[in-house]
Order: structure tokens, then C-alpha cells, then sequence
């Protein structure tokens, strides 16, 4: 019995020649990065390909709203229309969880493609697999996706005779690689744990905090009357993170976006309301300010009500 086709995703180009030495694909092509977007928020897909013009273009890719959600999911491979990847391209890309770069004599050559798309896949099932056993993201202490998906499948069961509302809010955090850039990853860590000390400070004991990726927080309300009081919620969380955080000295700013899913008015899975939350995170308009909001000195005060450890 031959293993079942894998979803390729194929971003700015046509569905690619493939061998079936290393498995089936079954390709979907989109014409951009924003369609590409539309269809990971409506599914999960094995792989995604996205063409690349050039290697100057990286930085578009590394700008996607979406990547962060890719490659969690899927096993995330860049080939180049025409040249080959280059020093600064990997590390730009590699670090955002980019599985594989190809230049466009390897993407011309089907086995090659074949062969590089298969391992990828493979790479990035081994991944999950490890992630599975790691339930804690150790940069900012909070549970990861795995868990708190299992989390919310434990009680979507205990409720399944009677359903009680609940939502789940992404947060996609936007400044992150400005200020990785410019002070450091470890600088960047810190802005995340203060960035999940504020969110956790805002909620409910019986709400959950999770990291769900680089730049993205999931919220999860266990116990809601109505739609309101997740909007509600989500405002607030907001308003708490648009504050300037004190890193070094310095005050720093991040802009927010926010996504949305009701249990179980959109859903009755984890996986299918945390894809649409994060869909809509990556999809909507981030408020607030990123990068730097004020530049002081090393050692100059903490920003105004930046108490976070």
C-alpha cells in the first residue's frame, strides 16, 4: 500500500515537475505570499515552496506575516528563480525555521526537488516529534503549542455533552527581529518573557498563556459568557503589551496584531481553531509601535510601569 500523497503549498510559481522516487506530492499553486496565507489559515500543508525571484528577496519573505505559522506546520523550502542562495540569505532565513534553500538549477531538476522537498518533510516530522516530548518553550517558561493544544483537546472532551463557550486568542508580536538585530537575541528573549509576564499578569488563573511560536502568543479563556468578553479580553491584552518595555536601559516598542476563535461556534478541534486565530493574526493590521519608541542610554530608568523580571 503506497504512503499517502503529501500537500505541497507551491508559493509564486506554477505546480512544479516532481519524480515519485521519493513520494507523491500533490501540489497547490498560489500566485503570492498573501494567498499563501489564505490557505494555511484554511488547512495544514506537509510543505510550502515559495519561489524567490532572487536572493535580494529574502527580506520580503522574512517580513511575511504568515511564516511564523508555516513553519510550525510545514516543512518551509525557498528556491530561487534565478541565481543561488547566498551567505546572508541563509542567515536571514534559516533562523526563522526556513528548511532548505535551493538555487534554480536544483529547483529545475525534478529528482533534485524531488528529493530535497521529501527530506525536508521528513526533517520537520522529527521536529514535531521532538517538540512533542518538550512541552515547555525555554525562553519564556510557558507551555508550547504542543501542550497547550492538548490542553484545550482534554477539555473540549470534558465538554463535549455540554458545549460552554471558550475562546482562543493569537497574538503576533511584530519589532522582534529589529530588536534581535540591533541589541541581541538574548535582548529578544527577555522582551518575550516580559511580553508573556504581562499577559499572564492580565488574565484570569484559569486562562492560559502559551508560546505558539518565535513571535506569537496563544490566550486561551477557558470560561467566557459571550463573544464580548473575548473582544474584550484581547483589547486589554493588547493595551497591555503596546506599553514600552525597558531592555537594557533602553525603551522598546513592539506593534500587535490579534486573531480570534470561538469554541465551538468555529470549531470543534484544537488544531482548526488555533489555525484560524493565527490565520487572522497574521492576516490583520498590527497597532502599536515597533522597533525602538525611545533610544536612552544603558542604564537610564525603566520604562514607566515596566516591572516585569
Amino acid at each position: 500500500m503506497s504512503a499517502p500523497a503529501q500537500s505541497l503549498l507551491c508559493v509564486g510559481m506554477a505546480a512544479p515537475a516532481l519524480v515519485p522516487d521519493w513520494g507523491a506530492f500533490t501540489p497547490l499553486p498560489c500566485a503570492t505570499l498573501d494567498e499563501a496565507a489564505q490557505h494555511l489559515q484554511a488547512r495544514r500543508h506537509d510543505c510550502v515552496l515559495v519561489a524567490l525571484p532572487s536572493a535580494q528577496h529574502a527580506e520580503a519573505l522574512a517580513a511575511w506575516p504568515a511564516l511564523s505559522q508555516a513553519v510550525l506546520e510545514s516543512a518551509v523550502v525557498v528556491a530561487l528563480a534565478a541565481g543561488e542562495p547566498d551567505p546572508s540569505m541563509a542567515a536571514r532565513l534559516m533562523p526563522l525555521g526556513v528548511a532548505d534553500l535551493l538555487s534554480s538549477a536544483e529547483a529545475a531538476d525534478a529528482a533534485v526537488l524531488s528529493r530535497r522537498l521529501a527530506l525536508a518533510v521528513q526533517r520537520k516530522a522529527l521536529e514535531q516529534l521532538a517538540q512533542k516530548s518538550q512541552l515547555t518553550d525555554l525562553s519564556t517558561g510557558l507551555p508550547n503549542q504542543t501542550r497547550l493544544l492538548d490542553h484545550m483537546t482534554h477539555l473540549f472532551a470534558l465538554r463535549e455533552r455540554e458545549p460552554a463557550p471558550m475562546a482562543l486568542l493569537a497574538l503576533r508580536v511584530g519589532g522582534l527581529a529589529r530588536i534581535e538585530s540591533m541589541l541581541g537575541l538574548e535582548s529578544a528573549n527577555v522582551l518575550r518573557r516580559k511580553a508573556a509576564v504581562r499577559l499572564r499578569s492580565a488574565l484570569r488563573a484559569s486562562d492560559v498563556v502559551a508560546s505558539i511560536g518565535r513571535d506569537a502568543f496563544g490566550v486561551l479563556l477557558a470560561w467566557i459568557d459571550s463573544a464580548d468578553d473575548g473582544q474584550r479580553v484581547a483589547a486589554k491584552l493588547a493595551q497591555a503589551l503596546h506599553r514600552p518595555f525597558s531592555i537594557t536601559g533602553r525603551e522598546v516598542g513592539i506593534t500587535v496584531s490579534i486573531g480570534f476563535s470561538l469554541y465551538p461556534e468555529h470549531g470543534r478541534d484544537a488544531e482548526t481553531l488555533l489555525r484560524r486565530a493565527v490565520g487572522q493574526a497574521n492576516l490583520g493590521a498590527a497597532e502599536g509601535q515597533g522597533g525602538f519608541a525611545t533610544i536612552g542610554e544603558r542604564g537610564a530608568a525603566p520604562a514607566a510601569n515596566d516591572d516585569e523580571g
